[in-house]
């Protein structure tokens, strides 16, 4: 058995804080580093509060998480909650850790997710869509600039169009809670109240659902196969 020393010298302003530090010291000792810490030692660091959580083991090795998720971002980012949800970088890449053919594998909790987890999510985000790091998204709500592409002589019965939308001071689907799940389905039972005419229409609450209902509105795409592993908790505690 070959045994190897890793020299690892910490210098003053290297680290923003203590918590950074001890994540560092955990990962090298984690891949068989030796740490030599000559003020307080390094016995302080690995047994004081708070734990670290461990590198996990990336199943999706072709993934875009398993590029950009690196120790080193791990020891800055893992023991991060985010304001809105509490959610965590563990949760955002749970898919490419539990599953090998994940082609990105993250998904946002809230919109705390894309600020605190910057150093994963912007990098990633570009490489995904080809864009580079200045890139500036542009609206225009112009309806009258809208240009059809349907052949006039198509036999197109039905259109459906799907618009989504995310709620300022809630978590996204993978991170809401269910208290959060709660006070926006009275938020929006009350919206859809106001609804007038045609816009009008029917709200189907999950609890006490009539299982033949459940059953067509899953035929008709409009809910969630039960237990569907690639939501990733967007189905956890539906109302």
């Amino acid at each position: 058995k070959q045994w190897y020393q890793r020299r690892v010298a910490i210098t003053p302003g290297e680290f923003e804080d203590i918590n950074m530090l001890r994540n560092k010291l955990h990962l090298w000792v984690a891949a068989g580093a030796g740490v030599v810490c000559g003020v307080a030692g390094v016995r302080y660091f690995l047994s004081s509060e708070p734990s670290v959580i461990p590198f996990p083991e990336i199943k999706s090795k072709h993934s875009l998480v398993a590029k950009h998720v690196t120790m080193d971002k791990w020891a800055r980012l893992s023991n991060i909650e985010t304001e809105t949800s509490g959610f965590t970088l563990e949760k955002a890449i749970a898919c490419a850790v539990q599953f090998d053919n994940q082609h990105c594998g993250i998904y946002a909790g809230d919109a705390d997710s894309y600020k605190d987890f910057a150093e994963v999510f912007d990098p990633l985000i570009q490489e995904y869509h080809g864009i580079s790091a200045d890139a500036k998204h542009t609206s225009d709500m112009n309806v009258s600039r809208i240009r059809g592409t349907v052949n006039p002589k198509a036999p197109v019965h039905s259109v459906r169009i799907r618009v989504g939308r995310s709620f300022n001071g809630f978590g996204l689907s993978p991170g809401i809670t269910r208290q959060q799940r709660l006070e926006l389905e009275k938020l929006l039972k009350n919206a859809f109240t106001t609804l007038p005419g045609d816009l009008s229409g029917n709200y189907y609450a999950l609890q006490g659902m009539d299982e033949k209902v459940r059953q067509q509105l899953v035929d008709d795409h409009f809910l969630f196969v039960s237990g569907d592993r690639w939501a990733i908790d967007i189905i956890s505690d539906f109302p």
